[in-house]
């Protein structure tokens, strides 16, 4: 018994499934930048953390008064616009009395004074966690996050500081914030509902996919009959059953045989009841001395023959009449 000569040529079968797909990027996207005025915005300072106490600590009367004197000291240098020297005299303020939140405080406001949002940020941090209604806390830091640009941070803390405690600069500075704030929140709506306009689209889209792929599925299966061998008289019948075979997502197993071939007559009733087997495969058969063409696309040189075919694709083939051999591959096949 002679070999096949070789894999048939399927092009005609075979279907880009990619060409119809959406590309993933044509609903992407890009946000434009908020124009906001950033006329004051300075870059942060990076200099190292400065000294803070442990607000565990407990602290003794003398060490009390010893950092009012220190906050004096620090007082009189800031009047005087010594800037760093009251930087120091409040440091050992706060070393000698770290539960006080109005030295954290500030001190806090000096870092402002210098231009070190940052540093004045650490300070507001720590009187908070001693005092969590400090006013002038939140006031330091919600001026420190404006000099960063942080505008929806500087308003949030701004405003709890305007209602423990209000005062003009407040409403000065929350002049200046507050709209740059409106901006980016009315950027982040657009875009919010841009989102969610696209998440709808994507949705209707899978659905028409999914229901397209349903009727897609059941006009192929309706040229497919389920438990049965169908005849092959053509290239065309044979393209058409391969097509559905494929838009099914069915295994398809071609045999070819001839009416004078003897192994042909001893399988072909395995081939039948197969068939009944699974109902999921679609079983086409093909006489090579009536359908010449289909034998000729396939150069088939020997019968019986099988082939397995997925997506429009040789898979696997048997060439003769193994029996054992055939529902082997086809129970291989049929369970991928």
């Amino acid at each position: 018994m002679q070999e096949t000569g070789g894999e048939a040529e399927m092009s005609s079968t075979r279907e880009d499934s990619d060409s119809s797909k959406p590309s993933e990027n044509d609903d992407d996207i890009v946000e434009s930048d908020v124009e906001l005025d950033n006329a004051d915005v300075m870059e942060p300072d990076n200099d190292p953390p400065q000294k803070m106490g442990n607000p565990a600590v407990e602290v003794t009367e003398e060490n009390q008064d010893a950092a009012q004197v220190e906050k004096a000291k620090a007082v009189e240098a800031l009047s005087e616009g010594r800037f760093s020297e009251a930087i120091d005299h409040l440091t050992d303020a706060v070393m000698l009395n770290p539960t006080s939140a109005i030295l954290y405080a500030t001190r806090g406001s000096v870092y402002l004074k210098m231009k070190k949002p940052n540093a004045a940020i650490r300070d507001a941090s720590a009187a908070m966690e001693i005092n969590p209604d400090s006013a002038k806390a939140y006031k330091v830091r919600g001026m420190a996050k404006a000099m960063l640009g942080q505008w929806e941070e500087a308003a949030n803390d701004l405003h709890v500081a305007s209602k423990l405690d209000f005062d003009e600069e407040i409403g000065s500075i929350l002049k200046k914030v507050e709209p740059n704030v409106h901006k980016i929140r009315e950027h982040h709506k657009k875009y919010e509902r841009l989102r969610k306009e696209r998440h709808l689209r994507n949705a209707e889209r899978e659905k028409k996919r999914q229901v397209e792929a349903l009727v897609t599925e059941r006009e192929a299966l309706s040229a497919l009959k389920a438990g049965q061998v169908m005849g092959i008289h053509s290239t065309g019948e044979l393209d058409t059953k391969l097509n559905a075979a494929s838009r099914a997502s069915r295994l398809a197993v071609l045999y070819f045989t001839a009416t004078w071939c003897g192994p042909c007559r001893v399988i072909s009733p395995l081939f039948t009841s197969l068939a009944e087997k699974y109902p999921k495969v679609a079983f086409l058969k093909a006489d090579i001395d009536e359908a010449r063409d289909v034998a000729g696309r396939w150069n088939i040189s020997s019968v019986p023959t099988f082939f397995f075919i997925r997506k429009g694709k040789e898979i696997d083939q048997v060439v003769g009449a193994d029996k054992n051999g055939l529902e082997r591959k086809l129970q291989q096949h049929a369970a991928a």
